[in-house]
Protein backbone atom coordinates (compact mmCIF):
# COMPACT_ATOMS: atom_id res chain seq x y z
CA UNK A 1 0.00 0.00 0.00
CA UNK A 2 1.31 3.48 -0.81
CA UNK A 3 2.49 5.59 2.09
CA UNK A 4 0.00 8.32 1.23
CA UNK A 5 -2.84 5.77 1.26
CA UNK A 6 -1.73 4.39 4.63
CA UNK A 7 -1.80 7.86 6.17
CA UNK A 8 -5.15 8.72 4.59
CA UNK A 9 -6.76 5.53 5.93
CA UNK A 10 -5.40 6.18 9.41
CA UNK A 11 -6.68 9.76 9.37
CA UNK A 12 -10.10 8.54 8.22
CA UNK A 13 -10.20 6.17 11.15
CA UNK A 14 -9.23 8.98 13.51
CA UNK A 15 -11.95 11.31 12.29
CA UNK A 16 -14.45 8.47 12.46
CA UNK A 17 -13.89 8.35 16.21
CA UNK A 18 -14.52 12.05 16.53
CA UNK A 19 -10.86 12.96 16.95
CA UNK A 20 -9.72 15.77 14.68
CA UNK A 21 -6.32 16.86 13.52
CA UNK A 22 -4.77 19.95 15.03
CA UNK A 23 -6.28 22.97 13.28
CA UNK A 24 -3.02 24.86 13.72
CA UNK A 25 -0.69 22.38 12.07
CA UNK A 26 -1.83 20.80 8.83
CA UNK A 27 1.15 18.43 8.82
CA UNK A 28 0.03 16.79 12.08
CA UNK A 29 -0.32 13.00 11.92
CA UNK A 30 -2.70 11.34 14.39
CA UNK A 31 -2.17 7.79 15.56
CA UNK A 32 -5.08 6.29 17.54
CA UNK A 33 -4.72 3.33 19.87
CA UNK A 34 -7.75 1.78 21.61
CA UNK A 35 -7.07 -0.27 24.68
CA UNK A 36 -8.93 -1.82 27.60
CA UNK A 37 -6.82 -2.06 30.77
CA UNK A 38 -7.59 -5.18 32.83
CA UNK A 39 -6.41 -3.71 36.10
CA UNK A 40 -5.26 -0.41 37.52
CA UNK A 41 -1.71 -1.75 37.49
CA UNK A 42 -1.74 -2.59 33.78
CA UNK A 43 0.91 -0.85 31.73
CA UNK A 44 0.26 1.53 28.86
CA UNK A 45 -1.19 0.04 25.69
CA UNK A 46 1.04 -2.16 23.58
CA UNK A 47 1.95 -0.26 20.46
CA UNK A 48 4.99 -2.29 19.51
CA UNK A 49 3.69 -2.60 15.96
CA UNK A 50 3.92 1.18 15.59
CA UNK A 51 7.12 3.26 15.61
CA UNK A 52 8.36 4.49 19.02
CA UNK A 53 6.19 7.26 20.48
CA UNK A 54 7.47 10.83 20.26
CA UNK A 55 8.73 12.84 23.18
CA UNK A 56 6.30 13.58 25.96
CA UNK A 57 6.26 17.21 24.98
CA UNK A 58 4.86 16.19 21.61
CA UNK A 59 2.07 14.01 23.03
CA UNK A 60 -1.29 15.14 24.35
CA UNK A 61 -4.25 13.07 25.51
CA UNK A 62 -7.59 13.57 23.89
CA UNK A 63 -10.74 13.69 25.97
CA UNK A 64 -12.01 10.20 26.77
CA UNK A 65 -14.43 8.69 24.33
CA UNK A 66 -17.63 7.14 25.66
CA UNK A 67 -17.79 3.35 25.81
CA UNK A 68 -18.98 1.67 22.69
CA UNK A 69 -22.49 0.23 22.87
CA UNK A 70 -22.33 -3.43 23.78
CA UNK A 71 -18.80 -3.26 25.12
CA UNK A 72 -17.63 -4.92 28.32
CA UNK A 73 -17.46 -3.11 31.62
CA UNK A 74 -13.75 -2.42 31.00
CA UNK A 75 -13.11 1.25 30.37
CA UNK A 76 -12.35 2.10 26.72
CA UNK A 77 -10.31 5.17 25.85
CA UNK A 78 -8.32 6.53 22.95
CA UNK A 79 -4.94 8.15 22.85
CA UNK A 80 -3.96 10.44 20.05
CA UNK A 81 -0.24 10.80 19.39
CA UNK A 82 0.27 14.07 17.58
CA UNK A 83 3.57 14.56 15.82
CA UNK A 84 4.21 18.26 15.41
CA UNK A 85 7.59 17.82 13.72
CA UNK A 86 7.00 16.83 10.07
CA UNK A 87 10.67 15.93 9.63
CA UNK A 88 10.21 12.73 11.60
CA UNK A 89 7.89 10.22 9.97
CA UNK A 90 6.68 7.19 11.92
CA UNK A 91 6.65 4.73 9.03
CA UNK A 92 8.93 2.45 7.07
CA UNK A 93 8.92 2.08 3.29
CA UNK A 94 5.99 -0.04 2.09
CA UNK A 95 7.30 -3.58 2.44
CA UNK A 96 5.70 -4.90 -0.74
CA UNK A 97 7.33 -2.15 -2.77
CA UNK A 98 10.69 -2.78 -1.12
CA UNK A 99 10.48 -6.46 -2.04
CA UNK A 100 9.63 -5.63 -5.66
CA UNK A 101 12.57 -3.26 -5.89
CA UNK A 102 14.87 -5.92 -4.42
CA UNK A 103 13.76 -8.28 -7.18
CA UNK A 104 15.17 -5.79 -9.70
CA UNK A 105 18.20 -4.67 -7.68
CA UNK A 106 16.82 -1.14 -7.26
CA UNK A 107 16.22 -0.97 -3.50
CA UNK A 108 18.82 1.81 -3.21
CA UNK A 109 16.09 4.31 -4.10
CA UNK A 110 15.15 4.21 -0.39
CA UNK A 111 18.70 5.07 0.74
CA UNK A 112 17.63 8.50 2.02
CA UNK A 113 14.39 7.35 3.66
CA UNK A 114 15.39 8.22 7.22
CA UNK A 115 16.19 11.80 6.18
CA UNK A 116 12.87 12.48 4.46
CA UNK A 117 9.81 14.29 5.76
CA UNK A 118 6.38 12.69 5.62
CA UNK A 119 5.58 14.62 2.47
CA UNK A 120 8.88 13.69 0.80
CA UNK A 121 8.35 10.02 1.63
CA UNK A 122 4.94 10.14 0.01
CA UNK A 123 6.44 11.81 -3.07
CA UNK A 124 9.13 9.13 -3.33
CA UNK A 125 6.68 6.25 -3.00
CA UNK A 126 4.33 7.71 -5.61
CA UNK A 127 7.27 8.39 -7.94
CA UNK A 128 8.40 4.76 -7.77
CA UNK A 129 4.86 3.43 -8.08
CA UNK A 130 4.46 5.38 -11.32
CA UNK A 131 7.22 3.30 -12.92
CA UNK A 132 6.58 0.07 -14.79
CA UNK A 133 9.32 -1.69 -12.85
CA UNK A 134 9.17 -5.00 -14.71
CA UNK A 135 9.28 -3.42 -18.17
CA UNK A 136 12.05 -1.01 -17.24
CA UNK A 137 14.10 -3.82 -15.71
CA UNK A 138 13.78 -5.81 -18.93
CA UNK A 139 14.85 -2.80 -21.00
CA UNK A 140 17.89 -2.19 -18.80
CA UNK A 141 18.99 -5.84 -18.78
CA UNK A 142 18.46 -6.44 -22.49
CA UNK A 143 20.11 -3.17 -23.50
CA UNK A 144 23.17 -3.79 -21.33
CA UNK A 145 23.49 -7.37 -22.56
CA UNK A 146 23.11 -6.24 -26.17
CA UNK A 147 25.79 -3.63 -25.70
CA UNK A 148 28.22 -6.11 -24.19
CA UNK A 149 27.62 -8.77 -26.84
CA UNK A 150 27.35 -6.33 -29.81
CA UNK A 151 23.99 -7.92 -30.65
CA UNK A 152 22.16 -4.92 -32.04
CA UNK A 153 18.55 -5.84 -32.44
CA UNK A 154 16.31 -8.86 -31.93
CA UNK A 155 15.44 -8.81 -35.63
CA UNK A 156 19.01 -9.85 -36.41
CA UNK A 157 21.19 -12.76 -35.44
CA UNK A 158 24.45 -10.97 -36.15
CA UNK A 159 27.12 -11.20 -33.48
CA UNK A 160 30.45 -9.48 -33.23
CA UNK A 161 31.53 -5.94 -34.07
CA UNK A 162 29.06 -3.78 -36.02
CA UNK A 163 31.42 -3.51 -38.99
CA UNK A 164 31.02 -7.26 -39.63
CA UNK A 165 27.23 -7.02 -39.72
CA UNK A 166 26.55 -4.28 -42.25
CA UNK A 167 26.82 -3.51 -45.93
CA UNK A 168 26.97 -0.08 -47.60
CA UNK A 169 23.94 1.23 -49.46
CA UNK A 170 24.90 1.32 -53.16
CA UNK A 171 24.44 4.55 -55.07
CA UNK A 172 22.30 2.73 -57.60
CA UNK A 173 19.57 2.32 -54.97
CA UNK A 174 19.55 6.02 -54.03
CA UNK A 175 17.83 8.86 -55.86
CA UNK A 176 20.95 11.00 -56.25
CA UNK A 177 20.74 14.71 -56.83
CA UNK A 178 22.90 14.73 -59.96
CA UNK A 179 21.01 11.92 -61.70
CA UNK A 180 17.55 13.37 -61.14
CA UNK A 181 15.76 14.44 -64.30
CA UNK A 182 13.94 17.75 -64.51
CA UNK A 183 10.78 16.07 -65.78
CA UNK A 184 10.76 13.76 -62.76
CA UNK A 185 11.22 16.63 -60.33
CA UNK A 186 8.38 18.59 -61.89
CA UNK A 187 6.09 15.57 -61.83
CA UNK A 188 6.92 14.86 -58.18
CA UNK A 189 6.34 18.51 -57.26
CA UNK A 190 2.87 18.54 -58.84
CA UNK A 191 1.94 15.15 -57.43
CA UNK A 192 3.02 16.22 -53.96
CA UNK A 193 1.07 19.48 -54.12
CA UNK A 194 -2.04 17.60 -55.20
CA UNK A 195 -1.77 15.19 -52.25
CA UNK A 196 -1.24 18.12 -49.88
CA UNK A 197 -4.31 19.93 -51.19
CA UNK A 198 -6.31 16.72 -50.78
CA UNK A 199 -5.34 16.65 -47.10
CA UNK A 200 -3.32 13.44 -47.34
CA UNK A 201 -0.14 14.79 -45.71
CA UNK A 202 0.53 15.59 -42.07
CA UNK A 203 3.69 17.07 -40.62
CA UNK A 204 5.24 15.47 -37.55
CA UNK A 205 7.71 17.59 -35.60
CA UNK A 206 10.12 16.07 -33.07
CA UNK A 207 10.51 18.80 -30.48
CA UNK A 208 11.01 17.17 -27.12
CA UNK A 209 14.52 18.46 -26.51
CA UNK A 210 15.67 21.50 -24.58
CA UNK A 211 18.28 23.89 -25.91
CA UNK A 212 20.75 23.01 -23.17
CA UNK A 213 23.76 22.91 -25.48
CA UNK A 214 22.61 26.25 -26.89
CA UNK A 215 22.75 27.77 -23.43
CA UNK A 216 18.98 27.83 -23.00
CA UNK A 217 16.51 25.77 -20.97
CA UNK A 218 13.70 26.62 -23.41
CA UNK A 219 12.60 24.26 -26.19
CA UNK A 220 14.93 24.38 -29.19
CA UNK A 221 12.12 25.59 -31.41
CA UNK A 222 11.89 28.83 -29.44
CA UNK A 223 15.48 29.67 -30.35
CA UNK A 224 16.28 32.74 -32.47
CA UNK A 225 19.37 32.01 -34.58
CA UNK A 226 19.95 35.70 -35.33
CA UNK A 227 18.29 36.17 -38.71
CA UNK A 228 17.42 39.76 -39.68
CA UNK A 229 13.75 38.99 -38.99
CA UNK A 230 14.50 37.66 -35.51
CA UNK A 231 12.21 34.69 -36.18
CA UNK A 232 12.38 31.55 -34.06
CA UNK A 233 12.76 28.08 -35.56
CA UNK A 234 9.08 27.43 -34.78
CA UNK A 235 8.03 30.53 -36.70
CA UNK A 236 10.19 29.72 -39.72
CA UNK A 237 8.65 26.25 -39.95
CA UNK A 238 5.09 27.49 -39.41
CA UNK A 239 5.47 30.03 -42.22
CA UNK A 240 6.76 27.33 -44.56
CA UNK A 241 3.59 25.35 -43.86
CA UNK A 242 1.51 28.42 -44.69
CA UNK A 243 3.46 28.88 -47.91
CA UNK A 244 3.02 25.29 -49.05
CA UNK A 245 -0.71 25.44 -48.31
CA UNK A 246 -0.98 28.42 -50.63
CA UNK A 247 1.12 26.76 -53.35
CA UNK A 248 -0.97 23.58 -53.14
CA UNK A 249 -4.20 25.54 -53.58
CA UNK A 250 -2.76 27.48 -56.52
CA UNK A 251 -1.55 24.27 -58.16
CA UNK A 252 -5.07 22.84 -57.99
CA UNK A 253 -6.73 26.12 -59.10
CA UNK A 254 -8.54 26.30 -55.78
CA UNK A 255 -9.74 29.45 -54.07
CA UNK A 256 -9.24 28.13 -50.55
CA UNK A 257 -6.35 26.33 -48.90
CA UNK A 258 -6.36 22.97 -47.14
CA UNK A 259 -4.73 23.10 -43.70
CA UNK A 260 -1.72 20.83 -43.26
CA UNK A 261 -2.08 19.32 -39.81
CA UNK A 262 0.99 19.81 -37.63
CA UNK A 263 1.60 17.24 -34.89
CA UNK A 264 4.22 18.49 -32.46
CA UNK A 265 5.85 16.09 -30.03
CA UNK A 266 7.03 17.74 -26.83
CA UNK A 267 8.29 16.28 -23.56
CA UNK A 268 7.33 16.89 -19.93
CA UNK A 269 10.21 19.37 -19.86
CA UNK A 270 9.11 21.40 -22.90
CA UNK A 271 5.36 20.95 -23.29
CA UNK A 272 4.00 23.88 -21.29
CA UNK A 273 6.56 26.37 -22.59
CA UNK A 274 6.02 25.24 -26.18
CA UNK A 275 2.25 25.62 -26.02
CA UNK A 276 2.49 29.04 -24.37
CA UNK A 277 4.99 30.11 -27.04
CA UNK A 278 2.54 29.20 -29.79
CA UNK A 279 -0.36 30.87 -27.99
CA UNK A 280 1.68 34.01 -27.37
CA UNK A 281 2.52 34.25 -31.09
CA UNK A 282 -1.02 33.40 -32.25
CA UNK A 283 0.22 30.17 -33.81
CA UNK A 284 2.28 32.21 -36.31
CA UNK A 285 -0.74 32.61 -38.58
CA UNK A 286 -1.84 28.98 -38.53
CA UNK A 287 -5.27 27.96 -37.32
CA UNK A 288 -5.00 26.71 -33.71
CA UNK A 289 -7.07 23.65 -34.56
CA UNK A 290 -4.52 22.48 -37.14
CA UNK A 291 -1.83 22.11 -34.47
CA UNK A 292 -1.80 19.19 -32.04
CA UNK A 293 0.68 18.88 -29.18
CA UNK A 294 1.49 15.58 -27.50
CA UNK A 295 4.16 14.43 -25.08
CA UNK A 296 6.73 11.70 -25.45
CA UNK A 297 7.42 9.39 -22.54
CA UNK A 298 10.28 9.34 -20.07
CA UNK A 299 12.45 6.60 -18.59
CA UNK A 300 14.72 6.54 -15.54
CA UNK A 301 18.34 7.49 -16.00
CA UNK A 302 20.62 4.69 -14.84
CA UNK A 303 24.18 4.30 -13.60
CA UNK A 304 26.75 2.45 -15.67
CA UNK A 305 25.74 -0.79 -13.92
CA UNK A 306 22.01 -0.23 -14.47
CA UNK A 307 20.83 1.23 -11.15
CA UNK A 308 18.43 4.16 -11.00
CA UNK A 309 20.05 7.57 -10.61
CA UNK A 310 18.32 9.75 -8.01
CA UNK A 311 17.64 13.32 -9.11
CA UNK A 312 16.95 14.21 -5.48
CA UNK A 313 16.44 12.30 -2.26
CA UNK A 314 12.80 11.69 -3.23
CA UNK A 315 12.80 11.65 -7.05
CA UNK A 316 14.23 9.27 -9.62
CA UNK A 317 16.11 11.05 -12.41
CA UNK A 318 14.24 10.74 -15.70
CA UNK A 319 14.85 11.74 -19.29
CA UNK A 320 12.80 11.66 -22.51
CA UNK A 321 12.89 8.24 -24.17
CA UNK A 322 14.56 9.54 -27.35
CA UNK A 323 12.98 10.86 -30.54
CA UNK A 324 12.02 7.26 -31.32
CA UNK A 325 9.55 7.55 -28.46
CA UNK A 326 7.34 9.33 -30.97
CA UNK A 327 5.79 6.05 -32.13
CA UNK A 328 4.57 4.84 -28.75
CA UNK A 329 3.53 8.42 -27.88
CA UNK A 330 1.39 8.66 -31.01
CA UNK A 331 -0.24 5.37 -30.11
CA UNK A 332 -0.87 6.14 -26.45
CA UNK A 333 -2.27 9.58 -27.37
CA UNK A 334 -4.67 8.00 -29.90
CA UNK A 335 -3.21 10.24 -32.59
CA UNK A 336 -2.76 7.46 -35.12
CA UNK A 337 -6.53 7.09 -35.05
CA UNK A 338 -6.84 10.88 -35.27
CA UNK A 339 -4.72 10.87 -38.43
CA UNK A 340 -6.86 8.17 -39.98
CA UNK A 341 -10.03 10.10 -39.16
CA UNK A 342 -8.61 13.17 -40.92
CA UNK A 343 -7.88 11.15 -44.06
CA UNK A 344 -4.11 11.44 -43.66
CA UNK A 345 -2.06 8.82 -45.50
CA UNK A 346 1.49 10.20 -45.39
CA UNK A 347 3.55 11.70 -42.58
CA UNK A 348 6.51 14.05 -43.08
CA UNK A 349 8.68 13.65 -39.96
CA UNK A 350 11.61 15.89 -39.02
CA UNK A 351 13.65 17.31 -36.15
CA UNK A 352 13.16 20.85 -34.92
CA UNK A 353 16.82 21.91 -34.99
CA UNK A 354 17.21 22.41 -38.75
CA UNK A 355 16.90 26.00 -39.96
CA UNK A 356 16.63 24.97 -43.63
CA UNK A 357 14.12 22.13 -43.32
CA UNK A 358 11.62 22.04 -46.18
CA UNK A 359 8.53 21.26 -44.14
CA UNK A 360 5.92 19.30 -46.16
CA UNK A 361 8.23 19.14 -49.19
CA UNK A 362 6.04 18.39 -52.25
CA UNK A 363 8.96 16.99 -54.26
CA UNK A 364 9.90 14.48 -51.57
CA UNK A 365 6.24 13.54 -51.08
CA UNK A 366 5.71 13.05 -54.81
CA UNK A 367 8.84 10.88 -55.02
CA UNK A 368 7.63 8.85 -52.02
CA UNK A 369 4.22 8.25 -53.60
CA UNK A 370 5.82 7.39 -56.94
CA UNK A 371 8.11 4.76 -55.41
CA UNK A 372 5.29 3.17 -53.43
CA UNK A 373 7.46 2.52 -50.36
CA UNK A 374 6.42 2.67 -46.71
CA UNK A 375 9.46 4.57 -45.40
CA UNK A 376 11.93 6.98 -46.96
CA UNK A 377 14.66 9.34 -45.81
CA UNK A 378 16.44 12.34 -47.18
CA UNK A 379 20.21 11.96 -47.00
CA UNK A 380 23.30 14.09 -47.60
CA UNK A 381 26.75 12.85 -48.55
CA UNK A 382 29.31 12.81 -45.79
CA UNK A 383 31.55 15.84 -46.12
CA UNK A 384 34.70 13.96 -45.06
CA UNK A 385 35.53 10.52 -43.59
CA UNK A 386 35.76 11.64 -39.96
CA UNK A 387 32.52 13.64 -39.98
CA UNK A 388 30.68 12.48 -36.87
CA UNK A 389 27.32 11.55 -38.37
CA UNK A 390 25.32 8.35 -38.53
CA UNK A 391 25.06 6.73 -41.94
CA UNK A 392 22.45 4.51 -43.56
CA UNK A 393 23.55 0.90 -44.06
CA UNK A 394 22.08 -2.50 -44.79
CA UNK A 395 22.08 -4.81 -41.78
CA UNK A 396 23.65 -7.85 -43.38
CA UNK A 397 23.73 -8.62 -47.08
CA UNK A 398 20.35 -7.67 -48.48
CA UNK A 399 19.10 -6.91 -44.98
CA UNK A 400 16.85 -4.07 -43.85
CA UNK A 401 17.89 -0.45 -43.93
CA UNK A 402 19.24 0.99 -40.70
CA UNK A 403 21.47 3.72 -39.34
CA UNK A 404 24.95 3.02 -38.01
CA UNK A 405 26.14 5.63 -35.55
CA UNK A 406 29.60 7.11 -36.01
CA UNK A 407 30.67 5.70 -32.64
CA UNK A 408 29.75 2.19 -33.87
CA UNK A 409 31.91 2.40 -36.97
CA UNK A 410 35.38 0.93 -37.18
CA UNK A 411 37.82 3.74 -38.14
CA UNK A 412 38.76 1.84 -41.28
CA UNK A 413 35.10 1.78 -42.36
CA UNK A 414 34.80 5.54 -42.30
CA UNK A 415 37.57 5.87 -44.91
CA UNK A 416 36.64 3.03 -47.26
CA UNK A 417 36.43 4.18 -50.88
CA UNK A 418 34.12 2.88 -53.59
CA UNK A 419 36.60 2.13 -56.35
CA UNK A 420 34.05 2.61 -59.13
CA UNK A 421 33.00 6.10 -58.01
CA UNK A 422 35.98 7.31 -56.00
CA UNK A 423 33.60 8.27 -53.19
CA UNK A 424 33.14 6.99 -49.65
CA UNK A 425 31.40 3.61 -49.44
CA UNK A 426 29.55 4.57 -46.26
CA UNK A 427 28.46 8.04 -47.27
CA UNK A 428 24.69 8.51 -46.84
CA UNK A 429 24.29 10.66 -43.74
CA UNK A 430 21.11 10.56 -41.68
CA UNK A 431 19.73 14.08 -41.18
CA UNK A 432 16.39 13.20 -39.54
CA UNK A 433 14.15 13.97 -42.52
CA UNK A 434 11.76 11.06 -43.03
CA UNK A 435 8.52 10.15 -44.77
CA UNK A 436 6.21 7.33 -43.65
CA UNK A 437 2.83 5.91 -44.54
CA UNK A 438 0.25 5.91 -41.77
CA UNK A 439 -0.21 2.15 -42.07
CA UNK A 440 3.50 1.67 -41.46
CA UNK A 441 3.47 3.96 -38.41
CA UNK A 442 0.81 1.74 -36.87
CA UNK A 443 3.02 -1.28 -37.46
CA UNK A 444 6.08 0.44 -35.97
CA UNK A 445 4.19 1.64 -32.91
CA UNK A 446 3.18 -1.94 -32.12
CA UNK A 447 6.64 -3.32 -32.85
CA UNK A 448 8.77 -0.86 -30.91
CA UNK A 449 6.36 -0.97 -28.00
CA UNK A 450 7.48 -4.56 -27.38
CA UNK A 451 11.14 -3.93 -28.13
CA UNK A 452 13.39 -4.30 -25.09
CA UNK A 453 16.69 -3.19 -26.62
CA UNK A 454 17.22 0.55 -26.34
CA UNK A 455 20.17 2.74 -27.25
CA UNK A 456 22.31 3.60 -24.22
CA UNK A 457 23.47 7.21 -24.38
CA UNK A 458 26.27 7.95 -21.93
CA UNK A 459 25.69 11.33 -20.30
CA UNK A 460 26.51 13.37 -17.24
CA UNK A 461 23.28 13.02 -15.27
CA UNK A 462 22.27 15.73 -12.75
CA UNK A 463 21.76 13.83 -9.51
CA UNK A 464 21.54 14.21 -5.74
CA UNK A 465 25.32 13.70 -5.73
CA UNK A 466 26.01 16.25 -8.47
CA UNK A 467 26.76 15.37 -12.08
CA UNK A 468 27.00 11.59 -12.27
CA UNK A 469 28.25 9.45 -15.14
CA UNK A 470 25.30 7.46 -16.30
CA UNK A 471 23.09 6.50 -19.22
CA UNK A 472 19.82 7.55 -20.80
CA UNK A 473 17.61 4.87 -22.35
CA UNK A 474 16.49 5.97 -25.80
CA UNK A 475 14.83 4.83 -28.97
CA UNK A 476 15.63 6.68 -32.19
CA UNK A 477 13.23 7.69 -34.90
CA UNK A 478 15.30 5.82 -37.50
CA UNK A 479 14.73 2.54 -35.61
CA UNK A 480 11.53 2.34 -37.64
CA UNK A 481 13.48 1.46 -40.78
CA UNK A 482 14.30 -1.94 -39.28
CA UNK A 483 10.63 -2.83 -39.67
CA UNK A 484 10.17 -1.43 -43.18
CA UNK A 485 9.69 -3.97 -46.01
CA UNK A 486 10.23 -1.25 -48.63
CA UNK A 487 12.41 1.85 -48.30
CA UNK A 488 13.97 4.60 -50.37
CA UNK A 489 16.74 7.17 -49.91
CA UNK A 490 16.55 10.62 -51.49
CA UNK A 491 19.73 12.69 -51.72
CA UNK A 492 19.58 16.42 -50.97
CA UNK A 493 22.22 19.15 -50.89
CA UNK A 494 23.13 20.21 -47.37
CA UNK A 495 23.58 23.84 -48.45
CA UNK A 496 19.92 23.85 -49.51
CA UNK A 497 18.18 21.79 -46.82
CA UNK A 498 20.39 21.10 -43.83
CA UNK A 499 21.42 23.81 -41.36
CA UNK A 500 21.62 22.09 -37.94
CA UNK A 501 21.39 24.10 -34.73
CA UNK A 502 22.86 21.93 -31.98
CA UNK A 503 25.76 23.73 -30.30
CA UNK A 504 26.26 27.19 -28.84
CA UNK A 505 28.17 29.82 -30.78
CA UNK A 506 31.87 29.30 -30.28
CA UNK A 507 31.71 25.59 -31.09
CA UNK A 508 33.33 24.42 -34.32
CA UNK A 509 30.15 23.26 -36.06
CA UNK A 510 26.31 23.21 -36.01
CA UNK A 511 25.92 26.57 -34.26
CA UNK A 512 23.28 29.30 -34.62
CA UNK A 513 25.87 31.40 -36.48
CA UNK A 514 26.66 28.65 -38.98
CA UNK A 515 22.95 27.91 -39.52
CA UNK A 516 22.13 31.59 -40.01
CA UNK A 517 24.85 31.96 -42.65
CA UNK A 518 23.57 28.91 -44.52
CA UNK A 519 20.09 30.46 -44.65
CA UNK A 520 21.37 33.88 -45.74
CA UNK A 521 23.64 32.43 -48.44
CA UNK A 522 20.88 30.28 -49.92
CA UNK A 523 18.40 33.15 -49.99
CA UNK A 524 21.02 35.47 -51.48
CA UNK A 525 21.49 33.01 -54.35
CA UNK A 526 17.73 33.03 -54.88
CA UNK A 527 17.70 36.83 -55.14
CA UNK A 528 20.53 36.90 -57.67
CA UNK A 529 18.91 34.10 -59.70
CA UNK A 530 15.71 36.18 -59.78
CA UNK A 531 17.54 39.20 -61.21
CA UNK A 532 18.19 41.10 -58.00
CA UNK A 533 21.37 42.70 -56.65
CA UNK A 534 22.91 42.65 -53.19
CA UNK A 535 25.19 45.25 -51.64
CA UNK A 536 27.02 44.71 -48.40
CA UNK A 537 29.31 46.51 -45.98
CA UNK A 538 31.03 43.35 -44.76
CA UNK A 539 32.22 40.35 -46.82
CA UNK A 540 29.25 38.63 -48.41
CA UNK A 541 30.32 35.24 -47.06
CA UNK A 542 29.54 36.65 -43.60
CA UNK A 543 26.14 38.05 -44.43
CA UNK A 544 23.25 37.90 -46.89
CA UNK A 545 19.52 38.44 -47.21
CA UNK A 546 16.57 36.58 -45.74
CA UNK A 547 13.42 35.84 -47.71
CA UNK A 548 10.18 35.30 -45.85
CA UNK A 549 8.55 31.92 -46.54
CA UNK A 550 5.39 33.91 -47.28
CA UNK A 551 7.12 34.91 -50.51
CA UNK A 552 8.92 31.74 -51.54
CA UNK A 553 9.30 28.11 -50.49
CA UNK A 554 12.42 27.19 -52.50
CA UNK A 555 13.21 30.26 -54.58
CA UNK A 556 10.13 30.30 -56.82
CA UNK A 557 8.02 33.37 -57.69
CA UNK A 558 10.68 35.97 -56.85
CA UNK A 559 11.22 37.66 -60.22
CA UNK A 560 8.47 40.27 -59.77
CA UNK A 561 9.91 41.13 -56.38
CA UNK A 562 13.65 41.08 -57.08
CA UNK A 563 14.34 41.81 -60.74
CA UNK A 564 16.27 45.06 -61.09
CA UNK A 565 16.14 45.81 -57.36
CA UNK A 566 19.06 46.18 -54.99
CA UNK A 567 19.02 44.91 -51.41
CA UNK A 568 21.56 45.85 -48.78
CA UNK A 569 22.63 42.91 -46.64
CA UNK A 570 21.78 41.92 -44.04
CA UNK A 571 18.02 42.40 -44.42
CA UNK A 572 14.75 40.51 -44.67
CA UNK A 573 12.70 40.56 -47.84
CA UNK A 574 9.15 40.12 -46.66
CA UNK A 575 5.68 41.61 -46.67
Amino acid sequence: MALGSEIEEEMTAVEGRGIKNSPNNISTVALVVDYAPESPQQSQPDITSSPPPPKASDVRNSSPTPPTTGSSSSTMSATTLVIHNPTVAPTKPPQALVERLKDYGQEDVFAFWEELTVEERSILVKDIQSLDLARIDKIIRCSLESRQSHDFHPLFNHKGPPSLSVEPVPESSVSTYEDRKLADKEAWWKSGLKAIYEGKLAVLLLSGGQGTRLGSSDPKGCFNIGLPSGKSLFQIQAERILCIQRLAAQSCDALTTTPVHWYIMTSPFTDEITQKFFEGHKYFGLEPQQVTFFQQGTLPCVSMDGRYVMASTCKVARAPDGNGGVYSALKSSNLLEDMATRGIKYIDCYGVDNALVRVADPTFLGYFIDKGVVAAAKVVRKAYPQEQVGVFVRRGKGGPLSVLEYSEMDPAMTSEINQSTGRLRYCWSNVCLHMFTLDFLNQVANGLENDSIYHLAEKKIPSVDGLTKGMKLEQFVFDAFLYAPTTALFEILREEEFAPVKNANGATYDTPDSARLLVLRLHSRWVVAAGGFITHSIPLYLTGVEISPFYSYLGENLEHLCRGRTFHAPCEIGF
